[in-house]
C-alpha cells in the first residue's frame, strides 16, 4: 500500500469517527462515497482519469496500419476477402492498436454490477439479494460468465459499483458510488455528478487492467431491475414506444410486464428526461451498471484497446457512449444481438452488426466473451496462413 493509500484510509477513518462522536451515525451513501474519494487519491496520490480527459485523449484508427494489414491479408493463400468479417476485425484491431503486427493480449471481462431503487415497484421476478448473490459467485468460478470465459482463456473481473449493501469479496473490486441508485419511479435515479462518477469507475477500470497487460475487452453486467431502466434509456433516446423496447426480462408474466411498461413510461415522464442529453437520460432513468459500462467504452477508445459489447444492456451503454462521443464507435465490436425486443433497433442505431445471433439474453458478458473466440480464430488465420508464394500457388486479383 502506498502513501496515498494510507493517507486516504486514514482520512476516511478520521471522518467516520468524527460522524459518529456528534451524530452518533454515518450515512451509507455518505459513507459510500467517502470510499470512492479515497481510492481516488490512493494510487501514489493520482485523481483517476476525467470523462474530460478520456474524451480529449480519443483519436481516429491509424489507417497507415489498417491499409498494411489488407494487404497483408491479400498476400495469404486463399481466395481474396473470403474471411469476410474476420479480416475486418483483424484490420480494425490493427487501427486501434496502431500496430502494422497486431497481437492478441490477455483478455479482461468486466462486470458492473450494481443494484436499482426502481425493483421497489415489483418490476423484476426476484428481489435486490441476487445482485450481490451473483456478483460473488463469480469469485468462485460459479457464474456462467465464469464458465463461458475459461474457453476463451479470459479472466474476469466483477465490479461493485452500486450493489446495494456492503460487498467485502475480495475478488471483486470495489468502486461503489453509491448503495444502488434511487427509485426512478419517484425521482431521478441518481445525480448527473453521480453518473460521470460511474462513468470515470469505467475509465478507471480499463486503464487499470490495460497496465496490468490486457489489450482486449469485453463489457458484462450484473443488476436485478436493469432491463427495466434499459429499456427506459432505449425509449428515450431512439424515441420508441416503451411497448416497444421493452421485454420480460429474467421472466416476467405478460401481467407483470405490463406494470413493469407503465412504471417506465411514469419514470420517463416524472424526470422530464432530456433526449438531447444521453448523461441526463443516464442520471434520471439509467443505472450505475450502465453508467460504468458507458465508461469501459470512453476508456477503451481513449486508451486504443477494443472492447466487445455484450447484449441489450451493454448495447444500451454503447448507445450513450457514441451518442457522447461519435469518435470512440471504431473502437467497439458487436458479439450477439440480444433477444430482448430492442436488440437490433440499438444495433442499428450505433451501426454495428452481430457477429453472432443466438437468441440470448442472459447478461453477464456472455455474448461478449464469445467475441473473444471469433477474434482468436481471426487472428489465427492471419498469422498462420501461408502466403500464396509459401505455397506456390497463382495469386488472386481483384476483380471489378
Amino acid at each position: 500500500m502506498g502513501a496515498g493509500s494510507e493517507l486516504a484510509e486514514v482520512l476516511l477513518l478520521l471522518v467516520v469517527i468524527t460522524l459518529t462522536k456528534y451524530t452518533g451515525m454515518v450515512p451509507l451513501s455518505l459513507f459510500a462515497f467517502l470510499k470512492y474519494k479515497c481510492r481516488e487519491i490512493s494510487a501514489e496520490g493520482e485523481m483517476i482519469m476525467t470523462l474530460e480527459e478520456a474524451i480529449k485523449k480519443i483519436q481516429p484508427l491509424d489507417e497507415e496500419a489498417m491499409e498494411y494489414t489488407r494487404a497483408r491479408w491479400n498476400t495469404l493463400g486463399k481466395p481474396l476477402h473470403s474471411l469476410g468479417r474476420l479480416e475486418e476485425m483483424v484490420t480494425q484491431f490493427a487501427g486501434i492498436y496502431r500496430d502494422k503486427k497486431p497481437h492478441l493480449g490477455k483478455k479482461a471481462v468486466i462486470v458492473m454490477a450494481a443494484d436499482n431503487g426502481v425493483v421497489a415497484e415489483g418490476v423484476t421476478q426476484t428481489g435486490q439479494e441476487v445482485t450481490k448473490t451473483v456478483t460473488e459467485n463469480m469469485t468462485k468460478h460459479n457464474a456462467t460468465i465464469c464458465i463461458m470465459s475459461s474457453m476463451s482463456g479470459a479472466d474476469v473481473y466483477p465490479v461493485d459499483i452500486g450493489i446495494a449493501t456492503d460487498c467485502d469479496n475480495p475478488g471483486v473490486l470495489s468502486r461503489k458510488i453509491k448503495y444502488g441508485t434511487d427509485n426512478m419511479a419517484k425521482g431521478p435515479a441518481m445525480s448527473r455528478e453521480e453518473a460521470i462518477k460511474a462513468i470515470e469507475v469505467g475509465i478507471d477500470t480499463v486503464a487499470e487492467l490495460k497496465e496490468k497487460g490486457y489489450n482486449v475487452f469485453a463489457t458484462g453486467e450484473m443488476g436485478i431491475g436493469n432491463t427495466t431502466t434499459s429499456s427506459a434509456v432505449c425509449s428515450v433516446l431512439l424515441d420508441q414506444s416503451v411497448e416497444k423496447v421493452t421485454g420480460k426480462g429474467a421472466g416476467l408474466t405478460n401481467k407483470d410486464l405490463e406494470h413493469k411498461i407503465e412504471v417506465i413510461k411514469q419514470s420517463i415522464a416524472l424526470n422530464q428526461v432530456d433526449a438531447n442529453d444521453p448523461i441526463d437520460v443516464l442520471s434520471k432513468v439509467g443505472g450505475l451498471d450502465i453508467a460504468g459500462m458507458v465508461g469501459c467504452y470512453i476508456g477503451g477508445a481513449a486508451l486504443q484497446v477494443p472492447v466487445f459489447i455484450d447484449g441489450f444492456i451493454s448495447s444500451v451503454a454503447a448507445l450513450i457512449a457514441i451518442r457522447l462521443i461519435p469518435e470512440c464507435a471504431p473502437y467497439l465490436f458487436p458479439s450477439h444481438c440480444s433477444n430482448e425486443p430492442a436488440g437490433h433497433l440499438i444495433l442499428d442505431a450505433i451501426g454495428k452488426e452481430p457477429y453472432i445471433l443466438a437468441n440470448m439474453c442472459l447478461g453477464e458478458g456472455t455474448g461478449a466473451v464469445m467475441g473473444f473466440t471469433i477474434a482468436d480464430y481471426a487472428f489465427k488465420a492471419y498469422w498462420e496462413l501461408p502466403s500464396f508464394e509459401q505455397t506456390n500457388f497463382g495469386t488472386y486479383e481483384e476483380l471489378n
